[in-house]
């Protein structure tokens, strides 16, 4: 097969953990071709053909000279047998802008992988809202008043903005914080902006789950990130320890209740953040922890996305 990935700057991926490098290797072991395009290399051109500046590629063992690129050309998105969005957040406008242009390729017979239209809909915050039994109290608004009266009722709250990632703009607070008013006036932008507030679940000190789903099947192992002493975020990229571990009873009841909808919606590849019996995130822009769970369980879940490629 031909399979495309979009991608961030390729210089910039740190191929010893990287997920997308872990599937394009996996993909290339498999006897397919590879390549790579950026958002900002897509185009419509005349006639509404969808087409990106596309690099085949050439890969390596080293993970510091991982890829060389063996060549370039204008390609019709259609022509690939895959084309893999693996753009990380923010969703900006731009990245907008890349799944109209995508789902304009879907309509010329391109494989987008997570359907484009998907992409748009399933903010990854907003998400839960679809699974609502498997929800903490949440409240999702850019008023300061309704924000103070969930801290005042539920006492500890985690408070995050709807477009982040990797841990970045979250914040606990609680009834008595003196800064609280401040940190809502900062995460709001002083009331211009929605954010998500959930009630703190005490759990998180023991891992926020990453639970990879591939064509709705859960793989049998979840990588817990612990939080580090003094932190309530538990992301890898906040300092926080990435423990393999098999899937408890519950992670399995998320999952399986999770799958069908999420193969109706044409999302092959979803990274689902559970702490304790809740389900926080719904990721489905570029889900990671491929690597992490490879390294320490031997379980190849990059070999099972290029699986359901292929298939």
């Amino acid at each position: 097969m031909k399979i495309a990935f979009i991608t961030d700057p390729l210089h910039h991926l740190k191929a010893y953990k990287d997920s997308t490098v872990f599937m394009m290797r996996e993909a290339v072991k498999r006897g397919h071709d590879v390549f790579a395009f950026e958002v900002g290399d897509m185009a419509m051109l005349a006639g509404g053909l969808i087409s990106a500046r596309v690099s085949s590629l050439s890969l390596a063992a080293d993970n510091e000279a991982w890829f060389k690129i063996a060549g370039q050309a204008e390609t019709a998105l259609h022509e690939f047998d895959a084309v893999v969005m693996r753009k990380d957040p923010p969703f900006d406008q731009e990245y907008l802008y890349a799944t109209l242009l995508l789902t304009m390729a879907e309509n010329q017979g391109a494989r987008v992988v997570n359907r484009a239209s998907s992409l748009r809909d399933y903010n990854e915050k907003l998400a839960i809202a679809k699974f609502p039994e498997f929800m903490t109290p949440t409240l999702v608004t850019r008023d300061m008043a309704r924000i103070h009266a969930f801290i005042d009722e539920h006492n500890d709250v985690i408070v995050k903005k709807l477009d982040g990632m990797g841990g970045t703009s979250i914040f606990k607070v609680n009834k008595t914080d003196a800064n609280r008013n401040a940190i809502l006036q900062v995460q709001t932008l002083e009331g211009t902006c929605s954010v998500m507030a959930q009630r703190y679940i005490p759990d998180i000190a023991v891992g926020d789950k990453r639970v990879i789903l591939i064509d709705g099947r859960a793989v049998p192992y979840s990588l817990a990130r612990i939080p580090k002493a003094g932190e309530t975020r538990g992301n890898l990229a906040q300092g926080g320890k990435g423990v393999a571990q098999a899937l408890t009873k519950r992670d399995h009841e998320i999952a399986e209740a999770l799958g069908p909808t999420l193969v109706a919606d044409g999302l092959t590849l979803v990274g689902l953040d559970v702490i304790g019996d809740y389900l926080t995130e719904v990721n489905v822009t570029s889900p990671t922890c491929m690597v992490e769970i490879f390294e320490q369980k031997g379980f190849n879940s990059a070999a099972q996305f290029i699986e359901a490629l292929e298939a």
